[in-house]
This record gives C-alpha cells, sequence and structure tokens, in this order.
C-alpha cells in the first residue's frame, strides 16, 4: 500500500486499536441515530431483516463507506495541510445539520480521549477539531496502527452502533442483533479490498432514503436520538 505504515500486530498494537475502536471508548456514539430513529419511529417500522437491509444499504451506499474514504486519506495524509483539506471535505459531505453536528461532536470527543491517553497531537474543539472519521485516520497513523485494521474495525463500531439502535427501537433481542452484526461484518470484508485500493476520486453514495431521514429527524419533536 506505499504508506510505510504497520501491516502486522503485535499484542500491544493489537490492545491499543481495540481500545480505541471499541464501544468503551467516549465519544458518545450511542446519542446518535443516524436518522434511523425517524425511520423506525415514523417511517416503516423494521423487523430483523428489515433492519440489517437498511444497515447493509447505508453501509455500501452511504455515510460509513465515504467515511471510511476520509478516515484512509486523513491516515496517508502527509501534512497538517493535507489532513486539513480532508476534514474540509468531510464537513462539506455532511448531508444535513445534525449530521454536521454528529461527526463534529464524535471527532471532538474522541481527539480529546485520544489526547490524554496517547498524547497524539490532533486538535480537540469541536468548532475547529477534526471530524470524526478523520480523528481516527490521524490519530492511528501518529499511533502507527494498521489502516487495514483500523478500517475494518472503524465500519464495525459504525454499524454495531447501528444495530445497537434497531435492537433497542424495533425491538429485537440481543442474540438477533448480534446475528445481523455477524452478517454485515461479512459485508465489511468484501467491501474492505476496494476500499483500502480506492481515494478521495470514489467518495460518492446513493442512501438517498437514509439522507432524507437524517434530514426529517430535526423536525421530531419527540425522540432519544440527537440525530
Amino acid at each position: 500500500m506505499g504508506t510505510g505504515a504497520r501491516t502486522r500486530m503485535d499484542d500491544a498494537t493489537l490492545l491499543t486499536l481495540s481500545q480505541m475502536l471499541s464501544a468503551a471508548f467516549p465519544v458518545g456514539a450511542f446519542s446518535y441515530s443516524h436518522g434511523l430513529e425517524q425511520v423506525i419511529g415514523q417511517d416503516a417500522p423494521l423487523d430483523a431483516a428489515g433492519l440489517q437491509d437498511w444497515v447493509g444499504g447505508v453501509l455500501e451506499f452511504g455515510a460509513p463507506r465515504n467515511d471510511v474514504l476520509l478516515l484512509l486519506a486523513a491516515f496517508r495524509a502527509r501534512s497538517d495541510g493535507e489532513v486539513r483539506a480532508v476534514n474540509d471535505l468531510a464537513l462539506a459531505l455532511a448531508c444535513s445539520a445534525e449530521r454536521h453536528e454528529e461527526t463534529q461532536a464524535l471527532g471532538a470527543a474522541f481527539s480529546r480521549t485520544a489526547r490524554q491517553v496517547w498524547g497524539v497531537k490532533i486538535p480537540a474543539s469541536a468548532v475547529s477539531g477534526l471530524v470524526y472519521p478523520v480523528a481516527v485516520g490521524r490519530a492511528a497513523r501518529l499511533l502507527n496502527l494498521p489502516e487495514r485494521a483500523v478500517a475494518a474495525l472503524f465500519l464495525q463500531g459504525v454499524v454495531a452502533n447501528l444495530v445497537l439502535i434497531g435492537v433497542r427501537l424495533v425491538p429485537l433481542g440481543q442474540g438477533e442483533g448480534q446475528q445481523i452484526l455477524a452478517r454485515l461484518s461479512t459485508m465489511i470484508g468484501q467491501m474492505l479490498p476496494d476500499l483500502l485500493r480506492a481515494d478521495l476520486g470514489q467518495i460518492g453514495g446513493c442512501a438517498l432514503l437514509s439522507d432524507m431521514a437524517a434530514m426529517r429527524h430535526e423536525t421530531m419533536t419527540e425522540r432519544i436520538f440527537r440525530t
């Protein structure tokens, strides 16, 4: 891949990566539904198969795919200026005010904690800091983590959060949720080779219903999640 970054993991690297992208890392992702609350609450109630189809469609054609391309671009950036350019693009890609807020808030929370834990030099402000995927990519490069594993676990974390929200809202059993996550994790593995070969020229998507749900969520008067 030509980045000079680590491609194999020792135990310390594996544990760092697991900590950084675990649900326990305090970014507050559980507060954000990516518009899924709108879909389940007002558009069309979902069952297990419907939840898997929805999250799978978002993964393949929506923001998570673009986010991992932004993460990889930040990881491979050769200067702070390149990282800032990637960050500006990420902000421009946010399809709604809530998603704009979400990626900034997650990025600020991630950056603050990463600075405290590992001393990585990334801005930690929600106003002038890095959005979530860009912050993860930059921190991973500064910590010399393997980009393939970073990309895979980042996507799995996004998908796991959406599945957990679906389990709570549909509602579904925890076992059903884990079955859905396992199937979507297989999908992530199938997507990874193309994503690792891609660049920002392949940014794009067609998750229109997800984008519209994110916009309509802004008008909900009763809600649990911030997006």
